[in-house]
């Protein structure tokens, strides 16, 4: 059975250096936890001497390079990063060092995005960086969301306390989508399952009844024209179908690339029926959540505005802040600016404007953001509720009328026959 040498923590934050016999490494690390100690370092030890026999690498082809690295693309998802920030929290809870702590989480992740950022964050710090510094060198990983929150966090001396508050924003914010694609999964699939057979239909079945409409020379009455027009368009053109969503989503991107172009669409969108006011209060939650979140950490009032705007994906809101960033500059309060901006209704407006007056402020926005994502969940499956029959009836009226158009000359036929 291989031996495997290791390094941990124990609870207590002392190092702890051993060796332990498991069948594989992943069994090795699993004893070792049950033991109540955080991995920090493992390897086999018969893999180290053969390492040692055949020399390392060369030095200058691992120059540049740390061991343990991958190539990668994107940056980190967002169910990853959740559950760093929350084992973060936990052992600056438990009062680790920070190094000690970020070392236990890097030992622990599997090659990626997150394990990456996470060899440069140690090496920074070693090198004299804040953690909040070194994560700044690490746009992919952490927002400037996150950067800030962590900043302040070191500001103040409470940086356990702000790694919780920020592992908790991200959990809301992550059950609250997982929810919202959970309810939509189903209607996506039911209208997936429908173009595809209709457009089987269309494009396999339709051609054979022309075929025998022009063998017996049967008059075609208007439907059934128009629905053999649509065959041959579709098997004529049926590239299209996968260009035209391709193309518009392009079209859009381009658009938004524009200022006021951006500004346009998404003014467009929140007026969308029933979809438009779903992304208006889902925005209205996001950011106000995130901007309760900030100020309860410390962070700057004007830095915190400017922050909780780009998390808004939206242009609407984001010329919105940036005149209540002009209008605070200049010394008026939010609630003033936030209401000539329209942005919201009286309700958000009257709890920032008590917020502001009680010294709650954060508190006040928490509550908004927490009313208006129980009805984003609320519109959401009233809306997918709404799609079911919907979906029914227009699924229905295609197919009946696909029946009716080919029924109306067979029967026609029969006729003429009999």
């Amino acid at each position: 059975m291989p031996t495997f040498a290791y390094e941990a923590m124990d609870k207590s934050g002392l190092e702890v250096k051993d060796t332990i016999e498991a069948p594989s490494e992943a069994e090795a690390q699993t004893l070792i936890r049950e033991k109540g100690f955080y991995v920090t370092k493992i390897r086999e030890k018969e893999k180290k001497k053969k390492e040692a026999k055949k020399g390392a690498a060369p030095k200058g082809a691992a120059k540049g390079k740390k061991p343990g690295k991958v190539f990668t693309i994107g940056g980190v998802k967002p169910k990853i990063l959740c559950t760093f920030t929350r084992q973060l929290s936990t052992l600056q809870d438990a009062g680790l060092p920070v190094l000690r702590s970020l070392r236990i989480l890097e030992g622990q992740n599997r090659p990626g995005a997150l394990k990456n950022a996470l060899m440069d964050v140690i090496e920074d710090i070693e090198g004299g960086n804040t953690l909040s510094e070194a994560m700044a060198k690490q746009p992919k990983a952490f927002d400037n969301l996150y950067v800030n929150m962590v900043k302040a966090g070191e500001a103040g001396g409470a940086l356990e306390v702000i790694l919780q508050r920020l592992a908790d924003f991200k959990e809301k914010a992550q059950s609250l989508k997982r929810k919202i694609v959970g309810a939509m999964i189903y209607p996506a699939a039911v209208i997936t399952v429908a173009v595809a057979i209709v457009s089987f239909i269309m494009i396999f079945i339709i051609p054979k009844f022309k075929d025998i409409f022009i063998g017996f020379g049967v008059e075609l009455p208007g439907p059934t024209v128009f629905l053999i027009s649509i065959s041959d368009w579709m098997m004529s053109y049926w590239y299209m179908m996968f260009i035209t969503p391709i193309g518009f989503w392009l079209f859009v991107k381009i658009v938004k690339k524009n200022k006021t172009g951006a500004f346009v669409m998404d003014w467009l969108s929140l007026r969308i029926p029933l979809v438009g006011k779903i992304l208006h209060i889902g925005t209205i939650a996001r950011v106000t959540r995130t901007l309760g979140t900030l100020i309860a950490s410390g962070v700057p009032i004007l830095e915190a505005l400017l922050i909780s705007r780009d998390t808004a994906g939206n242009a609407v809101f984001v010329r919105a802040f940036d005149n209540i960033y002009s209008a605070i500059r200049e010394g008026e309060t939010i609630a003033v600016p936030l209401k000539e901006s329209r942005i919201v209704d009286d309700l958000v407006v009257n709890m920032v404007d008590v917020g502001e007056e009680t010294g709650a402020l954060d508190d006040m926005l928490y509550k908004v953001a927490d009313v208006y994502d129980e009805e984003v969940e609320v519109r959401v499956e009233s809306l997918v509720s709404l799609l079911e029959p919907i979906m029914v009836v227009v699924l229905g009226l295609i197919v009946g009328f696909i029946v009716i158009a080919l029924f109306m000359p067979l029967i026609k036929l029969l006729n003429d026959l009999s």
